[in-house]
């Protein structure tokens, strides 16, 4: 690709989804509520500015998450895309140090555990679209032994996140499977809809070519949308991975068509195509990185990506 976006929630309401803290021990879902979130009480309709108030000092002693609003659909997985609008107090003084502006558009962030605060990965794996959740985070799962001058955080306080999940992207694509396609690398999708492909042993296609591997029922994406994706990159030469979302561990986020950052063969496997679905390009060089080739491309190489289309931002 011709650049790569981070989804890394950083500065304003995420500030506390820094990396940088090692040794911090949360790596699957918050149990659920318990004695710490059960000493929250938060009012308000999901989407406004919830009034929250609790006795102080609170201690949680793990991660807790209490579902507030019940939302629709799965809950948030690792890898996914959300966006959220949340508040943060911290539970042992009782100050506020985040207060999200619900008349704001919410914030997009990933659920990746080298990106947010351990106890808020956690807890957001409670959490689905449309629902508000109760997050207690103790200092094991949040700033550790550092704390954060900055943030007002000491060493030993628990924190108090309340999370509203505006929506969530797909997690994979959820098309209906279409029937292969002859000629095209072979596609094996592995429990977490990571892709492994084959490339067949014959000479490349001349022009790029673009076929449907799972239909999905979504929007349509039309040419200057902004898009959310999964993708592996592989070239037809010798099967070589040479860029993968699924193995960074967040979605990525291209503009298509007109405006786009990416190359344009990328672009033709995505314009026209429904949320949901998954495709397959074979990318002729000069619809990718031609006779210059770029970082692990050599020159003249015909690419194949395999592509998830998680929404349109």
């Amino acid at each position: 690709m011709r650049r790569t976006l981070a989804l890394i929630a950083t500065g304003g309401a995420l500030a506390l989804a820094l990396t940088g803290c090692a040794g911090l021990t949360t790596d699957e879902a918050a149990t659920g509520p318990g004695p710490a979130t059960d000493l929250v009480e938060v009012t308000g309709s999901f989407g406004t500015t919830p009034r929250v108030s609790f006795p102080t000092p609170v201690i949680a002693e793990e991660t807790e998450c209490d579902v507030l609003i019940e939302g629709t659909g799965d809950t948030l997985e690792p890898g996914q895309k959300a966006l959220v609008k949340l508040s943060v107090y911290n539970a042992s003084t009782g100050a506020t140090i985040q207060e999200a502006d619900r008349s704001a558009d919410p914030i997009p962030a990933v659920l990746d555990e080298g990106a947010l605060l351990p106890g808020l990965f956690a807890g957001l794996q409670c959490a689905s679209e449309g629902s508000r959740v109760v997050i207690a985070v103790p200092p094991a799962d949040g700033f550790g032994d550092a704390g954060s001058v900055q943030l007002g955080i000491a060493p030993d306080d628990t924190l108090f996140f309340v999370v509203d999940v505006d929506r969530a992207y797909l997690p994979r694509a959820n098309g209906t499977d279409r029937p292969g396609t002859r000629g095209f690398p072979a596609v094996v999708l592995g429990p977490d809809g990571r892709p492994g492909i084959t490339v067949p042993s014959a000479d490349a296609p001349a022009e790029t070519e673009v076929a449907v591997l799972k239909q999905g029922r979504g929007e349509t994406v039309e040419s200057g949308d902004s898009v959310t994706v999964h993708y592996t990159g592989v070239l037809w030469d010798d099967n070589e991975v040479f860029d993968s979302s699924w193995e960074s561990g967040s979605p990525a986020s291209f503009t298509v068509g007109e405006g786009a950052d990416v190359i344009p063969g990328f672009s033709e496997a995505i314009v026209g195509q429904q949320v949901g679905s998954q495709v397959i390009v074979t990318i002729a060089p000069e619809d990718g990185y031609g006779e210059q080739g770029s970082g692990a491309v050599p020159p003249n190489a015909t690419l194949v990506f395999v592509i998830d289309i998680l929404g349109i931002d």
